[in-house]
């Protein structure tokens, strides 16, 4: 049997010519073995105009392999109105809405998303990425481990979730760069 030849991701900030449909139908088939397991993320069932929302809280962030949308990220500034102390650190920058097509997960997608996220973070004075997921995410949360993020408190999104969630930091520093990422600006 012939393998597939894999495609490095390419990540680009979101143009407003980016379909938000598609991106979204693509948040909700990344989170829907997560829904299937009864954890109600945001991504599980937001809407179109969720999704607008959730960019323009931040810098939207895309991940495209061969011209196709295969994975997105939400990357926050401090928040300084946030209920969660964490996020009003000036210094402390936030990852959300991320979502890699399912098709694409293992490939390298969310790796380049995260790079891309840090290094942008980092160039414009940020000293740690936040980054919280569902408690009962197990996967995730080894996950984020594996990326250099310690638990360092919980946050309670309820009722827009059914979970109470893990905030985890990593500090960023020189360690940032990742040849193996394409990049467009």
């Amino acid at each position: 049997m012939r393998q597939e030849a894999l495609s490095t991701p390419t990540v680009r900030p979101l143009h407003a010519g980016d379909d938000l449909h598609t991106l979204t139908a693509l948040i909700h088939a990344a989170y829907a073995p997560h829904a299937a397991r009864g954890l109600r993320f945001w991504g599980t069932h937001q809407s179109v105009d969720d999704t607008a929302k959730r960019f323009a809280s931040g810098d939207g962030l895309v991940a495209e392999v061969d011209g196709r949308a295969v994975g997105t990220v939400t990357l926050r500034r401090p928040q300084p109105d946030s209920p969660v102390e964490a996020y009003r650190d000036p210094f402390a920058w936030s990852l959300g809405q991320f979502a890699v097509a399912p098709a694409h997960k293992g490939r390298g997608v969310g790796r380049a998303l995260h790079a891309f996220a840090l290094r942008r973070a980092a160039s414009l004075g940020a000293r740690t990425m936040l980054v919280d997921t569902a408690a009962p995410a197990l996967e995730l949360i080894a996950m984020y481990r594996r990326w250099g993020y310690e638990p360092c408190g919980e946050c309670d999104w309820r009722p827009l979730t059914n979970y109470l969630s893990v905030l985890m930091r990593r500090s960023l520093g020189p360690r940032l760069h990742d040849p193996t990422t394409k990049e467009t600006p």
